[in-house]
């Protein structure tokens, strides 16, 4: 079992209360850190911040600890909110999946290079398939008779040569 530091004075009671069902959530998974890390969308370190009460962890980062650890959903959402309420402002994280979306403009330029991309694989492809598959192909292509797989014509001379 891991030994946690002691929680910061500073901590407000419903911070506290909620860090430590995090730690006893985490206790019952018997993931390390870096294990619970592979199992979710947050990273060793962001662990180790909110289970040492450095951070209010994303919503999202209790709810998965919660079920990894079968937890009580309800009452886990409900030392949450508290806790975020007490939480000392400026120390909670982003939830990890928080990505910007694209503005107009940004969504123009990608639309026109996957189309441009597109474009470039349908030529080549064309190209690849217009262009003969083996050298002999060009040659039995040329007018004046088809050639034997050895090259040489299939017609027969009429004149022999002396």
């Amino acid at each position: 079992m891991t030994r946690w530091q002691p929680l910061p004075a500073a901590l407000p009671g419903e911070a506290r209360h909620l860090v430590e069902h995090l730690r006893v959530l985490k206790g019952r998974t018997g993931l390390s850190l870096a294990e619970l890390a592979r199992r979710t969308a947050y990273s060793k370190s962001s662990w180790q911040r909110y289970l040492s009460g450095d951070r209010l962890p994303p919503r999202s980062a209790a709810q998965v600890l919660c079920r990894l650890g079968g937890g009580d959903q309800t009452r886990l959402l409900a030392l949450w909110e508290l806790a975020e309420q007490a939480w000392p402002q400026g120390a909670a994280e982003p939830p990890a999946e928080a990505v910007p979306e694209p503005s107009t403009g940004q969504r123009r330029w990608r639309t026109a290079a996957l189309a441009a991309s597109a474009l470039a694989a349908l030529l080549a492809a064309g190209l690849l398939w217009a262009l003969p598959r083996r050298a002999g192909d060009r040659q039995a292509a040329r007018p004046g008779g088809a050639l034997s797989r050895a090259g040489r014509s299939t017609r027969s001379s009429r004149t022999r040569c002396p």
